[in-house]
Order: structure tokens, then C-alpha cells, then sequence
């Protein structure tokens, strides 16, 4: 695992060990070895790994010979992009209770692997639930496992992580 002092990173944003403890998510690893996906909704440019690339170009465009658009809201996050993510909603007055519920602590986001992509489709609200109201995302339910994606945090999941039907990461690694 990183040399990086995680207790020094969770007390500067308040996450005492009580929310550590609690947090059933895995630790991981930043990824290193990063490939450009294109920009997403917003002409950022987004990084995965080579094999969520791959992955991800055969599953977009098997969706797209079935008419469904699949777009990317945000795939790898560094842990210092995680970082400011809390700091800017606890700047806003959020509890980071409350924040954890929907952002993982650093270090602990799926998206630190490169492997996770936020999906949107056309006529839905980014990061919305109501994505799971959409034929992409009974496309993904039915078609992702194909290219090696599944949903990450379905309702009543394990992680207790809120549901998060726009969260999809590659099940197959470099």
C-alpha cells in the first residue's frame, strides 16, 4: 500500500477514526499507468487504465448499435482531486458525515484505480438516480457484464454507500 500518511489526510478534512473504522470499503492503490479516455460532459479530460479503455470502447459501441448513448461524468480520481471534492462541500457547510455517505474517504474511492467510470446518458441529470429511469442504464444492467463492468453501488450495498446507478467499474484488471 502508498506511503502516504493517511491519518494526517483524514484528520485536516475531520474524518476521525470513528468513520474510518465504520468505512467498509478497500483501501487502494492510486493507479500510475493511466491512458486518456477522451473529455467527458463537461470537456474535462478523464484518464483509465488501458484495460478499462479497452473494456469501455467495446461496451460503448455495442450500446451505441443498440441506440443507447453511454457518456462519461468523471472516471479516475487522484486522491488530492478526492481531497478537495470533501473539502469543497464541508466549505459549503455539509457535515462530513453526511459527505461520506457520498463521497468516499481518500484512499478509499474506486475511482483512485482508473477502473471506475460515472456513466450519463443523454435527458438525465448527471449523478442523479433518476439515471437507473433510463434505457442505458437497463442496457448497462443488461449488457455490462459483457465487457467486464459491473454497478459498484447498488441499493442497500454492502459498502453502505448511497445507491450510485451511475457507477460502473472494470472488473478485469491490468
Amino acid at each position: 500500500m502508498s506511503t502516504r500518511n493517511w491519518d494526517e489526510i483524514w484528520v485536516e478534512l475531520g474524518i476521525n477514526s470513528d468513520l474510518v473504522d465504520a468505512c467498509k470499503l478497500p483501501l487502494h492503490e492510486e493507479a500510475i499507468k493511466l491512458v486518456s479516455v477522451g473529455v467527458d460532459i463537461f470537456d474535462r479530460e478523464q484518464f483509465v487504465t488501458a484495460t478499462t479503455l479497452n473494456c469501455w470502447q467495446k461496451m460503448k459501441s455495442a450500446a451505441q448499435k443498440d441506440d443507447i448513448e453511454l457518456t462519461i461524468v468523471s472516471a479516475f480520481r487522484s486522491v488530492d482531486y478526492q481531497c478537495q471534492l470533501i473539502r469543497d462541500k464541508l466549505e459549503k457547510g455539509q457535515d462530513i458525515q453526511d459527505v461520506v455517505k457520498v463521497n468516499a474517504i481518500p484512499g478509499f474511492s474506486e475511482h483512485h484505480t482508473g477502473r471506475a467510470i460515472d456513466i450519463t446518458t443523454r435527458d438525465c441529470t448527471p449523478l442523479s438516480q433518476d439515471f437507473d429511469k433510463t434505457p442505458a442504464f437497463e442496457w448497462l444492467n443488461s449488457h455490462a457484464g459483457e465487457f467486464h463492468f459491473a454497478m459498484s453501488y447498488p441499493k442497500d450495498n454492502i459498502f453502505n454507500i448511497d445507491y450510485e446507478p451511475w457507477h460502473w467499474a472494470c472488473q478485469k484488471l491490468d
